[in-house]
Order: structure tokens, then C-alpha cells, then sequence
């Protein structure tokens, strides 16, 4: 999906910044009866890690009859990575998949030098009264070497993910590494994403093992170092800084970071690249549309249709 929402950033200074180097506030906007919320990237900050763009979608309610119906459309230079709490999202890609996401599973994609893909409500949830969908979509900048890697995909089932509970906690390991866990998936650098639920009253450590380091609050309200955070706030940490993030209610935290990577990335559209040739040659093969021997193909199972690159 590729939406893009105002943003209203504000980040502390002076003795208010403590252990908080960014807080990032996105402005919510409503598509039609669907709420995005963009935190990645912001004016302030580009990257947490290898992380390049956050998006929170919904929480929505969709009536009988609807849903979403995102076309084909590229990507390159990146991973893209969904996760959901509530409903599905049926995704097929140029690669031939086909898959139906449901919460606690992770779909992730690597685009490398190029993949297609669309996002859908399948027919089946369509049939449904009020279908709700809420979750979160993610990019993965690559290395700069890899980011002419071929295509690939994996669907990792619930199951699958390292999971930790302890104390009125649990965490769901969805990329990379974390408090001693490692998740299934291939990646391109160190990072690391997870999914945390904790009680009123809980502390959970953010550990120094990763150069960048953030959290963003999908619900309830959290304290750090005496100061308090809300739903739809993200913030990053300053390096190598012990933080200990205390849940005043019961809250839920998607945390975030890693490897930084050697220098910062060009976006356009759906395309991220370390050079602005590299997006142009992308740019270029997606407008010229050779989908059977071009760069890119569209999906097999869903190929009527794709999105036009932008004019600009």
C-alpha cells in the first residue's frame, strides 16, 4: 500500500529531550472510512535503523460489499513487511504468490530489483458484516549491495515467531533480533521489530544491543524517564542510552531499529534507492510497461490492472 498523510513532528530540546532524541506525531487522515497514520519517514527523520517508511492502517470497519483493493504496483531497493491485528489482507505478487495474511503472521517481501504486487480484500471477507482491518506496513531500505538482489517472498505463520511472555509482557519477534531471540526470516542487516503487550505497571527494558533504537505506541499510554507518551507516538532513542519503558495502562508497543545503514536513501513513489540513478532506471521500466520482458511483471493471478507512476 502507499498512501501519504500530513505529518505533524515535534522534537524536545534541551533538558526535555532526556533520553528521547525524536518524537515523531503523525497526523492521522481518513480515506474514505479508512485511517492511515504515517510516522516514516518524517521531516525530522528518515530512517529508525534500516526502517524507511511506517504506516499504521486503520483500525476500520468495512461494510458488506467492501474493503480495500490497492493495484498492482512496484517496489525496489526494499523489503516490505505486514503485520495485522485485526482482519486479512489478500496479497499476490509477480512472483506468482498468493497468500491471505491474518493477525500474528508476517508477510515479507523483497523487492530487491523489482517486484509487483497488489493488496485486496478477498471475496470472501467482502461477504462479511463490518470486516475490521488494523495492522501495520513497513519498508526495509537494503543495503546497498543488495539492492539489486532478485525477488522473493515468505509467509511466516504466527507459530513461527519467537514469542516471550514474563511479568505482565509478551513479545512477538517479527524481523531480526531481540532479547535473545531470532525471527525465521532471511534479512539484509541487523535490525530488529516486535510486537509488545503489557499490562498497567509493567516495565520492559530496550536493550543497547542495536545502534538505533525506537518504539511507536499503537495503544494505551507508556512513561519513559518521568515523561508520558500516548497513542500514535513514535519515538527514537539517542545511542547506547538504557531505557526502560513503563506501561500506565495497558498498552501496545510496535519496537523498532537496528543496523544503520551507509547514508541516507532516495524515495520516489514506491522506489527506494542509495543513488538517484537507480531510481530513474526503475522509474523508467515501470512506465515503459514491457511486463513479459521488462524488469517488472505483474502478478499472474491479478494482472488487469496496475497503478500509473506518478507524473512527476
Amino acid at each position: 500500500m502507499s498512501w501519504n498523510p500530513a505529518l505533524d513532528p515535534s522534537c524536545p530540546t534541551g533538558d526535555e529531550v532526556d533520553q528521547i532524541e525524536t518524537l515523531i506525531v503523525p497526523r492521522a487522515r481518513d480515506l474514505g472510512g479508512f485511517e492511515v497514520r504515517r510516522a516514516l519517514p518524517s521531516p525530522k527523520r528518515q530512517m529508525v535503523g534500516p526502517f524507511i517508511f511506517f504506516d499504521q492502517m486503520g483500525p476500520a470497519e468495512f461494510v458488506t460489499g467492501s474493503g480495500i483493493d490497492v493495484r498492482p504496483h512496484p517496489h525496489n531497493g526494499l523489503a516490505t513487511v505486514t503485520y495485522l491485528y485485526q482482519g486479512s489482507i489478500f496479497h499476490r505478487d509477480s512472483l506468482g504468490t498468493n497468500v491471505e495474511i491474518h493477525p500474528g503472521a508476517v508477510n515479507w517481501m523483497i523487492a530487491g530489483k523489482g517486484i509487483t504486487h497488489s493488496d485486496r480484500t478477498s471475496d470472501a471477507v467482502r461477504a462479511e458484516a463490518d470486516s475490521p482491518l488494523f495492522g501495520i506496513q513497513t519498508w526495509v531500505a537494503l543495503q546497498e549491495d543488495d539492492e539489486e538482489t532478485e525477488a522473493g517472498f515468505e509467509h511466516q505463520p504466527q507459530a513461527a515467531l519467537p514469542f516471550i511472555e514474563a511479568e505482565g509482557k509478551q513479545v512477538r519477534l517479527i524481523l531480526g533480533s531481540l532479547y535473545g531471540e531470532r525471527a525465521p526470516e532471511k534479512t539484509f542487516s541487523e535490525m530488529f521489530y516486535a510486537d509488545a503487550v503489557m499490562d498497567a505497571g509493567v516495565n520492559l527494558p530496550i536493550t543497547t544491543e542495536h545502534v538505533d533504537r525506537g518504539l511507536y505506541v499503537v495503544s494505551g499510554k507508556i512513561e519513559i524517564a518521568g515523561r508520558t507518551f500516548e497513542t500514535g507516538q513514535m519515538m527514537v532513542f539517542r545511542p547506547g542510552d538504557e531505557i526502560t519503558v513503563t506501561a500506565t495502562e495497558t498498552s501496545r508497543l510496535m519496537l523498532l531499529g537496528g543496523e544503520t545503514l551507509n547514508g541516507p536513501r532516495y524515495i520516489w513513489w514506491n522506489f527506494v534507492a542509495s543513488s538517484p540513478e537507480k531510481i530513474e532506471a526503475a522509474k523508467q521500466a515501470w512506465r515503459e510497461g514491457d511486463w513479459q520482458n521488462g524488469r517488472f511483471h505483474l502478478p499472474p493471478d491479478d494482472n488487469e490492472e496496475f497503478i500509473p507512476a506518478p507524473e512527476r
